[in-house]
């Protein structure tokens, strides 16, 4: 695309050439390939006028930023606030991507991510494949990358919404950050329809209270055009609904609801529930177990149905959906003990995770876990608290410390406790693992809670290998 082209209209000042030739964008340094747009974007911590000598060396043909330099011999475009035109520039180099797919985008709390795979399940067709981007990773039909974000940047985004038009998808899932909203790295795109699940205390560290983060949550139903469906049952559906531009439709167990779930069993071996929409009712059952999952099979479901989907077809479907990595994964050990790997860092999740898990039982409950560093350390004894409530040992250890002394982030967490002889203190995760499998007896359950999916451990400024489920099978 020429440069006065994807210029055009927009307040700023170009020294060089207008018939530039950009053929690509880029924000990240390190990511610039000859030819491309370098956009200068000040960051939280960085700023990327301090990467423009870097990104002429790898070939760029144009600099954004905020500021003119005559000494770089590169075509440069100034304007006052670089991050501000990205969502345009992103949606018209990538042909408005998002308007061509029925995007979802999905946000809260807790099960955006299970609701996010529950709805790409549904959504799902060979002529019409559903991509998805969120925790885990980004999927673009056949294609699979790790995810480094739930939500990735403008540029990102668009880049990959542009590539599963390309091959042919017909809609979008999308997990939806409460800072990727804050950082308008959202903006500019055509959702059809937003999901709300839930909202309970986490990023306090980012948000000053749980208003700051309930209206920074609600950012999303701004952008939507279709429909808002919305947890009903949520303390702040309120918040959500009045901020929502588009029609809401509701889901939810304890209130009236667009559809609602009534007769809900739990077993080890999946859900099972009546679910009533429009005075019609349907037998559901799903391979997940936890009956808080009732909440996003009702969220993907109702999207499917204001898709067009019959609710014949999605009881069908949803009979077959596939296991959600790191969501209560049930792990293959070679002792006969039953372990469990589960993403859950923060209280309310985690103790749901355990009273679904101690629901199955009568034999023990063994709790691994920590709490990531340099992040909110609030919710560090209430996690100890509900971990020593409904645990008949916990052990604690490291998560991702990052740049924290593990140690005096496990003594965070016991501000929170009071049995002190019910609890181990083993910092280095492994060991902590291979001790609950070892102590653990004939049926015992052993939950490893807090990082779920991630391969990846953060500590001391590096990323090292580690999985969970990985160690726990190697025991």
């Amino acid at each position: 695309m020429k440069l006065q082209s994807l210029f055009k209209d927009l307040d700023v000042k170009v020294h060089g050439p207008l018939l530039t030739e950009i053929k690509d964008l880029a924000i990240h340094s390190k990511f610039v390939k000859p030819g491309d747009l370098f956009v200068a974007v000040k960051g939280h911590d960085d700023d990327g006028s301090m990467y423009i000598e870097e990104a002429i060396l790898s070939g760029c043909a144009c600099v954004l930023c905020d500021f003119y330099n005559p000494f770089l011999k590169v075509t440069q475009v100034v304007t006052n606030d670089p991050k501000a035109l990205l969502p345009t520039l992103a949606k018209r180099f990538y042909k408005d991507p998002s308007s061509k797919l029925f995007l979802t985008g999905i946000t809260g709390t807790n099960g955006k991510t299970t609701t996010s795979y529950l709805l790409k399940h549904l959504l799902d067709d060979k002529q019409a494949p559903c991509g998805l981007m969120g925790t885990i990773e980004y999927v673009i039909k056949d294609h699979v990358m790790p995810a480094s974000l739930t939500t990735p940047d403008t540029i990102t985004i668009n880049k990959y919404l542009r590539d599963m038009v390309k091959l042919s998808c017909k809609s979008c899932v999308m997990e939806v950050s409460s800072h990727a909203l804050v950082q308008k790295r959202a903006e500019g795109l055509s959702f059809d329809i937003g999901v709300f699940t839930n909202l309970s205390e986490e990023h306090l560290d980012y948000h000053k209270d749980m208003e700051d983060y309930a209206l920074a949550k609600a950012k999303l139903f701004a952008l939507v055009s279709r429909a808002s469906v919305l947890n009903i049952d949520d303390p702040y559906f309120q918040i959500m609904k009045e901020h929502s531009k588009a029609p809401v439709y509701t889901f939810g167990i304890e209130k009236s609801a667009d559809l609602m779930a009534k007769d809900i069993t739990c077993t080890p071996n999946g859900l099972r529930f009546t679910a009533i929409y429009k005075q019609e009712a349907i037998d559901i059952q799903v391979p997940f177990i936890g009956a808080f999952n009732v909440y996003n099979i009702l969220a993907a479901m109702l999207v499917a149905m204001i898709h067009g989907m019959p609710l014949a077809k999605i009881a069908e479907k949803l009979k077959t959906a596939p296991k959600v990595k790191g969501r209560l994964e049930k792990i293959p050990v070679k002792k006969d003990v039953h372990v469990y790997v589960d993403f859950a860092h923060k209280e309310k999740a985690l103790c749901e995770v355990l009273k679904t898990l101690r629901s199955f039982s009568k034999k023990r409950v063994i709790t691994v876990f920590g709490c990531g560093g340099d992040r909110d350390t609030l919710k560090r004894p209430k996690m100890g608290a509900a971990s020593e409530k409904h645990s008949d040992l916990v052990i604690l250890t490291s998560d991702n410390p990052r740049g924290e002394d593990p140690l005096n982030i496990i003594e965070d967490i016991k501000k929170g406790m009071s049995k002190k002889s019910s609890c181990l203190v083993i910092p280095d995760r492994k060991e902590a693992i291979a001790k609950a499998i070892q102590v653990a007896c004939k049926g015992d359950i052993v939950l490893i809670a807090g990082r779920g999916h991630e391969r990846l451990q953060k500590l001391k400024g590096l990323s090292i290998d580690f999985s969970d489920a990985q160690v726990a099978m190697s025991v």
